[in-house]
């Protein structure tokens, strides 16, 4: 069925979020058919397919771990990131538009700019369905921006990449391991889960992962600091999703454990001189070279419609390197950045940026991975968290393979920047900034120690996992905290 659906996704190249059947079917059904779940969840029958889930869990009380108690969990999520009535998505709209109607809601409904679904035959908007009706919608964004003109409110202003990347390639000599611009950076990040959890009894056994940073390229020098507890297992570096290991027992008087790690790294600006002329032959029989321009589905996966696209992206081009830069312009301007839904209730990251033309760094990069690996460029995941001052919190982006150089840093996400210097406009595509926390190094790979129990995120590893007695506690049961201090190092 994964392959039916994906292939339905890309029949329009402008499918709109709001009704996109396929983004509410349960991932976890993998029969050549739709099953009676998927039908339910597709008509917005979302309390009779519970009903049915259900009566499948034969002892409600064991952990999610499989079958219809994760579609269960992932139903609940669904209703969870898409909560807010008509009433409270007007609210969050008139902070912005004091003057919007309920007409414009039913309006931006229709088009599926206002984030929606139907639950249980009730409309039900997306947690940040007014803040991505802004970023999708023109007319919405110019009577946003009016608003903004008129009451002299201004844009929160961002970090100065251009800037960055220009100081960038004025100290860098163009070739790898180049010392310009590093950055030291100490990094304080704690779990706390809250007290009314209700699984925090005494003598609990709580098991918990928190991310660490890799030794990779242009990130060295990791060193831990401090630990709250003191014993914790560090995961090798070069797994896939890099861990720092925590366990223990709640005590009598139920206080919910916190976790905390500090840390210490330096990262470097990664910017090798790239010209087409050097770009050498694959060696299409190796095995990095069959690993990573595979299928992988769910989430890589070469329908009729993404071969397709891909071919009409690049043309008769057949130079890897101008093949890639072609594929990270594309995306760059045909997938924009929207806040995105949780990643376990999207059964496919690249399915679904490309059917919505729109997603979060994450949906992008898993866009351009797929279109890259579809035209036989070899491409990957990488993520963790930007920490730009001002501008921290989890980020996702790529690599991509080309002899002579190797693996090389692609952020569709930043995509194509403003500028009339082609160095700096395609910079991220080969290049990256030195103000990154790299801890993944692939996506949907087991934790160290393996987790059993169904992760709150079960693609990307960033804010944590927790599972207490075996079971999960989802993101609502936990807090998180990310403090970083940089330095400039010359």
């Amino acid at each position: 069925m994964i392959r039916t659906l994906l292939a339905s996704c890309m029949l329009s190249s402008k499918h709109i979020f709001g009704v996109l059947v396929w983004c509410c079917l349960v991932p976890a059904s993998c029969g050549d058919t739709p099953s009676e779940i998927d039908r339910l969840v597709a008509q917005g029958e979302y309390s009779r397919a519970e009903a049915i889930l259900r009566s499948q869990i034969p002892d409600p009380d064991r952990p999610a771990v499989d079958g219809p108690s994760v579609q269960l969990e992932i139903l609940r999520r669904i209703r969870r990131d898409f909560a807010l009535t008509g009433v409270e998505v007007l609210d969050q709209l008139r902070k912005f538009l004091p003057g919007v109607t309920r007409g414009d809601v039913r309006k931006w409904t229709m088009t599926g700019h206002l984030m929606h679904r139907t639950i249980d035959g009730e409309t039900r908007y997306f947690r940040k369905a007014a803040t991505n009706l802004f970023l999708l919608d023109s007319d919405a964004k110019a009577r946003r921006d009016a608003e903004m003109h008129r009451t002299g409110r201004r844009e929160i202003e961002t970090y100065p990449l251009v800037g960055l990347l220009r100081e960038i390639l004025e100290d860098s000599d163009g070739t790898p391991g180049s010392l310009a611009c590093r950055v030291r950076h100490r990094v304080t990040y704690s779990l706390c889960i809250k007290p009314e959890c209700s699984r925090v009894l005494p003598g609990a056994v709580v098991r918990a992962w928190l991310p660490y940073p890799q030794e990779y390229r242009q990130q060295s020098d990791v060193v831990l600091l401090c630990s709250k507890p003191d014993s914790v297992v560090i995961a090798p570096s070069a797994v896939p999703h890099r861990t720092a290991y925590f366990e223990s027992v709640v005590g009598e008087d139920s206080t919910p454990p916190t976790f905390l790690l500090q840390y210490e790294f330096t990262s470097s600006p990664y910017c090798p001189l790239l010209t087409s002329d050097r770009v050498e032959p694959y060696d299409s029989t190796s095995p990095l070279y069959l690993e990573y321009t595979a299928e992988r589905p769910p989430h890589i996966f070469f329908s009729r419609e993404v071969r397709q696209l891909a071919r009409q992206i690049v043309g008769d081009e057949s130079n890897p390197l101008e093949k890639t830069r072609l594929i990270f312009r594309w995306v760059s301007e045909n997938v924009p950045w929207v806040g995105e839904m949780e990643y376990s209730i999207i059964p496919s990251l690249s399915a679904k940026g490309l059917a919505a033309r729109c997603g979060d760094c994450g949906v992008q990069g898993m866009a351009f991975i797929t279109l890259c690996r579809a035209v036989g460029v070899p491409a990957r995941w990488q993520s963790g968290f930007g920490t730009k001052p001002g501008e921290e919190g989890m980020h996702d982006w790529a690599e991509f393979y080309i002899e002579p150089w190797g693996w090389l840093p692609a952020d569709v996400s930043y995509g194509v920047q403003a500028s009339d210097d082609p160095r700096i406009r395609d910079f991220f595509c080969g290049g990256i900034d030195p103000y990154r926390l790299i801890v993944n190094m692939d996506y949907a790979r087991p934790l160290t120690p393996p987790k059993a129990s169904f992760r709150s995120e079960p693609n990307d590893f960033q804010r944590g996992e927790v599972e207490i007695d075996g079971h999960n506690l989802y993101f609502d049961d936990w807090t998180y905290t990310l403090s970083v201090q940089t330095e400039r190092i010359r």
